[in-house]
């Protein structure tokens, strides 16, 4: 009965918002910008978490693009009193990639304004990580254990190395992630598990999803490829490991390309959509973000994914409130979860809108 609550729920705000969506050309210049801004200033008015949190990592990305695109001073203002809030440091455990994610904006804040205090702290932390194996070694055998982690740090790391020309931070960004790669990546479903609580043993034991499939979260693989974007906008021509990131990359966008549903969008559960109606913000997000980049950059064949891409962003955007709230998005959680409506908002589904926006926008179409 709740399953189909939430289901009536969201058709009835799909139909309501797909009036506005079919009414203004969404792909118009001037109206991506206003729906960028509007969905930046909505959230930067309603914060939510503290400013170093992982969360406003990856917000603060959309908003760093969505100054880019805009050139809004007001972004600009935002995100200088962020870095001052903060004193440019990262959080408070080195080694956690969730508390480097927000270096990230710093790193480009400073390639603008050339302050050393912008980029001293994160080159403190990163010379510790490479120094300590730290605490997530000893917990989970590795340091970046969780599949969200690959949009944390390296991102984080490949800025910091084309910054500083030090290659040592792209030799620790190769070790970290192809640990991460060996263990939660399944080479047949071209996807991640959120953790090593998700894998199937040899025997085929293992949590599966209502229809027997595997669970692979929509989220989950969004900061995946949404990291491998931002990883490979920052690597050398000539890096040894970049082909390794850039098939990768080409692999899962095919993939999650074949999963979008009828709708545009895709469901918080990759591979049992049926069970999880109403589709999710924060990974479609990604997901578009990741191939509109592909696309803008010749990396993906556009004869394919403009049409997903553009079938995405114009179901995205029917799920942006009038306010610029950005709604149905999968409140923090480590797997699916289909506890979200219309009114649920998390700031990293604003980040992932702003992203998408960033790159949908210079689609030439």
């Amino acid at each position: 009965m709740k399953v189909r609550l939430v289901t009536i729920l969201f058709i009835i705000a799909a139909i309501t918002v797909n009036t506005f969506a079919q009414s203004v050309d969404v792909f118009k210049r001037k109206n991506i910008e206003a729906k960028m801004l509007s969905v930046a200033k909505w959230q930067l008015a309603n914060p939510k978490h503290k400013l170093y949190d992982w969360t406003n990592g990856a917000f603060y990305a959309g908003i760093f693009a969505a100054w880019e695109t805009t050139k809004s001073p007001e972004l600009m203002k935002a995100m200088l009193e962020m870095g001052e809030a903060n004193e440019w440091k990262a959080g408070p455990r080195f080694d956690h990639a969730d508390d480097i994610v927000i270096n990230q904006t710093y790193l480009d804040l400073y390639r603008i304004n050339k302050d050393k205090k912008m980029l001293q702290p994160t080159i403190d932390v990163a010379e510790r990580l490479k120094k300590e194996s730290g605490n997530e070694v000893a917990k989970h055998g590795i340091t970046w254990w969780w599949c969200d982690a690959l949009f944390m740090a390296p991102p984080t790391l490949a800025k910091l190395s084309k910054i500083t020309g030090d290659r040592s931070y792209l030799d620790l960004n190769d070790r970290f992630f192809r640990e991460t790669y060996d263990r939660l990546y399944d080479r047949e479903e071209k996807l991640y598990a959120r953790d090593a609580n998700f894998l199937i043993n040899d025997k085929g034991e293992g949590r599966r999803e209502a229809n027997g499939k595997k669970i692979f979260w929509s989220r989950g693989n969004g900061w995946v490829v949404g990291g491998l974007v931002r990883l490979l906008k920052e690597l050398p021509k000539g890096h040894p490991r970049r082909e390794f990131y850039l098939i990768q990359y080409q692999a899962m966008m095919d993939r999650l390309a074949s999963l979008q549903q009828a709708d545009g969008l895709w469901r918080a559960s990759l591979l049992d959509p049926d069970a999880y109606p109403g589709g999710e913000a924060s990974g479609s997000g990604f997901d578009i973000y990741a191939m509109a980049w592909g696309v803008n950059n010749k990396i993906l064949p556009r004869d394919k994914y403009l049409r997903v891409i553009k079938k995405g962003w114009r179901a995205l955007n029917t799920l942006v409130h009038p306010d610029g709230k950005v709604g149905w998005t999968q409140p923090i959680g480590a797997d699916p979860r289909r506890n979200f409506t219309a009114d649920s908002w998390e700031v990293y589904g604003a980040g992932a809108f702003l992203l998408a926006g960033s790159e949908v926008v210079k689609l030439k179409l």
